[in-house]
């Protein structure tokens, strides 16, 4: 390329810099050769790009896009144009693409990003391989470039490191519901940086109600512009399958409200307990007459290392509330004291204490003549359905919660409840999914959960009704003649 036409170029991107709309229909040869039928971005795909060029007008602020979608409706066109668009527009530009998986990175989303570059006008000015983009300038390759980067939970460092003071960063996640909560955090790093051009922009079929993905449109969703994108409103999809699925599995179908509605699930496809579940629980009022006969159960659930935190609810029929939490018991005798205090306060009729890290305290209750009952989680159940303890009474939850347990307003207890998967083993039967698998999703351990699961280990009569009993028995006359 002559030096004239390189500077005409380098001057036109320069006027694109905060316009990545204008880029879109400057950058492409719009219906000429393999383009003749295109003749510009679809309507979502504009509104998204037209956001990115607004917030960029606001110093210091990160642009935070999420795109929850049906199938076909572009997804990887838009990642392919941003990353033309950010690397060629603002010089030494640093980002970084991932997806779900190394499949969906290197069969689909960066294969895109290299058919978009074939037609994009100023591509002398980079180079473009199966695993980055950047300058042709050898002097800027190693600080000019988009890299395609498949995460690792275990070794997240590549997203940790991407820092570019004074520049521009960005940082898009495809697929990005199944993309674990550690690389959201790693990645958050990269957010800090000041006076520097931050677009972080995420996209995915909202496969999960729970995860960091999720948070975009609800808990977090002050920090993100969100949009879902219906599959039938778009150009390209294919309405013929898209009528389909609806005539076969129903417009309120989960399969229909991911693969075209852009809705989260009501269940995840291995979630336990659906999120639908645990709102109605969290919504119910209850009278106080409706469970005042019922017994008073105290779940316990300890935890001595790491962010773990002790935690005590009690449940009475279909009334539940939390009693007490403890970041690290790892003085038995005072929390034997304090479930001590908390039985007499509430009259408890069982305490049920989970074996794990509860040892201890059971054997310093025994001391102090307290009746109270270990639970094993890895027992063996009383259905034969179940793999053990654990999952037969968080499955004796899930029918309560469902059905007329009542739960209180705790955003902490509503995402522990509804975080865990299940799934069947290779014997056949139910299994949760443990508190160790959920630490490496990103997922916190669900001691409030547990807690309250606790309270189901075992079938528990009112003690003012076994001395009832008791007395019955006692009373009744013996006349042998």
């Amino acid at each position: 390329m002559r030096r004239n036409e390189m500077l005409q170029l380098t001057s036109f991107l320069a006027e694109l810099t905060h316009d990545p709309l204008g880029f879109v229909y400057a950058a492409f040869p719009w219906g000429y050769g393999e383009l003749k039928n295109m003749t510009g971005p679809e309507d979502w795909q504009k509104e998204l790009l037209a956001d990115i060029r607004d917030g960029l007008k606001t110093p210091d602020q990160v642009i935070r896009e999420a795109t929850a979608s049906g199938h076909g409706i572009g997804k990887s066109t838009l990642v392919a144009w941003l990353v033309l668009w950010a690397i060629s527009t603002f010089e030494d530009t640093r980002g970084i693409v991932t997806a779900n998986t190394a499949t969906q990175l290197e069969t689909k989303t960066w294969p895109e990003v290299q058919k978009w570059y074939n037609y994009f006008i100023a591509k002398d000015l980079f180079v473009c391989t199966a695993t980055a983009i950047y300058s042709v300038e050898k002097a800027h390759e190693k600080n000019w470039r988009i890299d395609a980067i498949p995460w690792n939970e275990t070794n997240p460092e590549a997203f940790a490191g991407l820092h570019n003071q004074g520049k521009r960063i960005l940082l898009v996640f495809d697929e990005a519901s199944a993309i674990p909560n550690i690389i959201w955090e790693v990645a958050e790093g990269a957010m800090t940086d000041a006076n520097t051009e931050i677009i972080w922009a995420v996209f995915g079929n909202p496969t999960r109600n729970v995860g960091r993905f999720y948070d975009c449109f609800h808990k977090d969703r002050r920090l993100w512009r969100t949009r879902r994108v219906d599959s039938r409103s778009v150009r390209i999809s294919n309405k013929r399958q898209i009528e389909e699925w609806i005539q076969t599995r129903g417009i309120e179908s989960d399969f229909v409200k991911v693969r075209v509605l852009g809705e989260f699930p009501s269940s995840s496809e291995m979630q336990f307990i659906s999120r639908e579940i645990v709102e109605a629980a969290s919504k119910r009022v209850l009278k106080e007459h409706e469970y005042k006969n019922a017994p008073v159960i105290l779940g316990v659930d300890p935890a001595w290392t790491g962010d773990d935190a002790l935690e005590i609810y009690l449940r009475q029929g279909s009334f539940s509330k939390h009693l007490f939490t403890l970041p690290k018991n790892d003085d038995d005798s005072y929390v034997a004291g304090v479930i001590a205090r908390l039985e007499d306060k509430y009259n408890a009729d069982a305490v049920f204490i989970d074996e794990g890290y509860g040892t201890g305290i059971y054997s310093m209750g025994k001391v102090m003549g307290r009746l109270w009952t270990i639970v094993s989680f890895a027992a063996k159940p009383m259905a034969p359905e179940y793999q053990n303890k654990r999952i037969e009474m968080w499955a004796t939850m899930k029918e309560w919660l469902r059905d007329y347990g009542a739960i209180e307003d705790d955003e902490q207890l509503r995402d522990e409840l509804a975080a865990p998967e299940a799934f069947i083993n290779p014997r056949g039967k139910l299994q949760l999914e443990s508190k160790e698998s959920m630490k490496k999703r990103g997922e916190a351990s669900p001691n409030k959960a547990d807690a309250l699961a606790l309270t189901f280990a075992y079938p528990v009569m009112p003690r003012d009704a076994m001395k009832i009993r008791k007395l019955a028995r006692c009373n009744t006359s013996y006349k042998p003649f």
